[in-house]
């Protein structure tokens, strides 16, 4: 109990509920894997679900400062389950890191935590895998959330490749059973680059006879080498995605490159094209290597990513395509492929909307909004009998026509 409280952490702001205690196990069965994360519970009552996925290898943890602080709006209309998927974190491992398998580790999570639809995001290797998640489960998730990563081919790129090696690095401290002394100091002296060199000591755990590492390196390393890491291609056999997308990238981005790589979202996401600056967008000017992690920038580029964020949420995503935004929702007539005489031939027609977690929520039972009498009452219609004749049945008349 004091484990688990000391996990559990709460805060004015935002109640923070960590799903991360335990060791990753090796399952040989993929459909075995079990996620793990850290629940972030909204300010308000009966919210969505937005799921986070970071980079490969990163701690989904990392992502804590972001949406804690203070000037956060994300937390006013999402829930956000910050989670772990296999190999990495504290989430099971498998040998495969096939995109599709990964997927299905995500739908089942949110089966297990009843979560009917939400909004996937994703940083880097994670935005790969949410836009693959979202194709494979159209009617799962209400929109896409990219930050520094989506459906482009790294393989080639200069920043993959010295990842490539850094992955080497650790794969082979560990092939050499080094002492944790010599694993610092070999990361130390062989990853340069400050965030990675800081990612791969935030893995690092000590072994039976050395160092090993929280993250399945092994098994990512295995795919690194290949001609097609799954870690860094993109294929067409994805497919697209026809919803919503807000996709963000920094402005001197060495994994998103202006001029070319914007080009396949246009491809995979219809509805960024003529979006440009809107949906898809380049952010702040930072031209160091960290500008990879745009959630840990400066306070003011940190600030406006976050509200540029929490606008698309409130007002874009889950909005039906044929809509502006959700301000046109229940109201706003689109055209339809309809016969209608007295339109020449083309009708039009309200889009509907449902509830996020219609599979588990009681909106839509019609029970739940009548008095006890009433209920009586309507079950009593229902099943063919007749009331009795009260000084109520009047009222009950009145009330039936408003169920």
């Amino acid at each position: 109990l004091k484990k688990a409280f000391q996990k559990t952490s709460f805060s004015k702001v935002v109640s923070v509920r960590s799903f991360s205690i335990g060791t990753p196990i090796f399952q040989k069965d993929s459909s075995k894997v079990q996620l793990r994360g850290t629940f972030l519970k909204g300010r308000k009552a009966d919210l969505p679900t937005l799921v986070v996925l970071p980079e490969i290898l990163e701690p989904v943890g990392n992502f804590l400062p972001f949406f804690k602080h203070p000037d956060n709006k994300i937390l006013d209309v999402r829930n956000v389950w910050l989670l772990d998927y296999r190999n990495c974190g504290n989430s099971d491992h498998h040998p495969s890191l096939d995109l599709h398998d990964m997927s299905e580790d995500i739908i089942r999570f949110m089966n297990e935590k009843k979560v009917t639809m939400a909004t996937i995001a994703g940083h880097g290797f994670g935005a790969k895998l949410a836009t693959v998640t979202a194709i494979n489960n159209l009617e799962r998730f209400t929109g896409v959330l990219l930050l520094e990563g989506g459906p482009v081919d790294h393989r080639y790129h200069e920043p993959f490749l010295q990842l490539k090696n850094y992955i080497k690095v650790a794969y082979d401290l560990i092939k050499n059973n080094a002492s944790s002394q010599k694993a610092n100091k070999e990361i130390q002296n062989q990853i340069p680059h400050k965030k990675w060199r800081k990612v791969f000591q935030q893995n690092l755990i000590e072994g039976i006879g050395g160092i090993a590492f929280r993250a399945n390196i092994e098994a990512i390393y295995k795919d690194s080498v290949k001609v097609f890491p799954d870690i860094a291609s993109w294929h067409e056999k994805y497919g697209l995605w026809p919803g919503r997308v807000m996709a963000c990238f920094a402005l001197y981005s060495d994994w998103i490159l202006m001029g070319s790589n914007t080009i396949p979202f246009y491809s995979i996401f219809p509805h960024l094209q003529y979006e440009f600056s809107r949906d898809l967008y380049p952010h702040g000017d930072d031209k160091s290597e960290l500008n990879h992690w745009i959630h840990e920038g400066t306070p003011e580029d940190v600030f406006y990513l976050s509200n540029r964020i929490y606008r698309w949420l409130r007002w874009q995503d889950g909005a039906n395509v044929h809509l502006s935004d959700k301000s046109e929702a229940g109201w706003y007539y689109v055209p339809d492929r309809g016969f209608d005489p007295q339109r020449q031939g083309v009708g039009e027609y309200i889009p509907e909307h449902v509830h996020h977690d219609y599979l588990h929520t009681t909106a839509y039972d019609v029970f739940s909004h009548l008095t006890i009498y009433r209920r009586v009452a309507f079950r009593k219609i229902l099943q063919g009998r007749t009331l009795v004749a009260s000084k109520y049945s009047s009222q009950i008349g009145k009330n039936l026509k408003n169920c």
